[in-house]
């Protein structure tokens, strides 16, 4: 690994060559060359402002959408959940969201002050951060479409305040300043949809119901392509079950990819290649990961 740029002391907690195994929903991952727990917002800055212009940075949340290959992540990682935790409301139809926050969290909280849609942010696994960078969905709602605007802090430690139409937005894709990483957003709901407890426990229970849950998995691993789904293609192919090494396709749900024995993120990334060349062969479609695939081979 190339050497990090060490800068002065922090009040945060640093730690080098940290396995991302036990970071990430997988459960699979090689070393960070430095992991970076920061302390505070103004820990942070100090942080970014101390460090070499060209130290990789990778920013991390709960490793919930995250394949780390097992050869791990040069530079810094950054891993700021915990310190970016408001969840305000604003006005009648606005709320500021920490990405700290679990998407869960924001749903219940959201439904308790009436407000919708916000129910679906309840089937979107991990935080409100890696929802804003992937714009995250469930149920036919997508984060970005109540993103009214997000501020954001730079690789120099400055923090932004920009708007929704600064970023280039697609399904599952979002595209805004480089080297830039969210730390909160102000979200807008419409104070005429009806929103339900209800409702949310009903998602939560179907969710429980039709994914595995109980087992390392990073939740769905491919996009649906229009006007199909990536489970129903993958399942009609005969690959539930399938496996290579300790990584499985679930039996529970075609589109999740589970840890089922010790898998190394290698087996993981063989496995979701496998799923792509099979549906293409079978289907005549081309299947996109959504997880997001970082790091060096072992």
């Amino acid at each position: 690994m190339m050497a990090a740029e060490k800068p002065m002391p922090t009040a945060g907690v640093i730690r080098h060559n940290e396995l991302m195994s036990g970071h990430t929903s997988w459960r699979v991952g090689g070393p960070a060359e430095i992991f970076f727990k920061p302390d505070s917002l103004d820990d942070l800055a100090n942080y970014l402002r101390q460090l070499d212009s060209n130290t990789p940075i990778f920013w991390f949340g709960l490793g919930s959408n995250l394949l780390v290959r097992d050869g791990g992540l040069p530079g810094v990682v950054i891993a700021a959940a915990g310190i970016f935790t408001a969840l305000d409301k604003l006005t009648d139809a606005t709320v500021r969201a920490g990405v700290s926050i679990p998407c869960t969290q924001l749903s219940r909280q959201c439904v308790r002050w009436g407000l919708g849609p916000s129910e679906f942010f309840a089937g979107i696994p991990g935080t409100v951060g890696g929802a804003l960078a992937m714009n995250a969905g469930a149920h036919g709602s997508e984060t970005w479409q109540c993103v009214r605007q997000v501020k954001t802090i730079d690789r120099r430690g400055d923090l932004h305040t920009r708007a929704a139409d600064d970023y280039e937005i697609g399904y599952r894709s979002v595209k805004g300043p480089v080297d830039e990483w969210f730390i909160e957003a102000v979200l807008e709901f419409d104070l005429q949809t009806q929103t339900s407890m209800q409702t949310l426990k009903q998602m939560l229970e179907r969710r429980k119901s039709t994914q595995p849950l109980g087992l390392p998995s990073c939740g769905s691993v491919f996009r649906n392509p229009p006007g199909d789904h990536a489970a129903r293609l993958i399942e009609s192919a005969g690959l539930k079950g399938h496996r290579i090494g300790g990584a499985e396709v679930s039996q529970k749900h075609a589109n999740f990819i589970i840890n089922r024995d010790a898998a190394s993120a290698a087996d993981i990334e063989a496995l979701i290649t496998y799923v792509q060349k099979s549906v293409a062969e079978t289907h005549g479609v081309n299947l996109v990961h959504e997880v997001r695939i970082v790091g060096k081979d072992a």
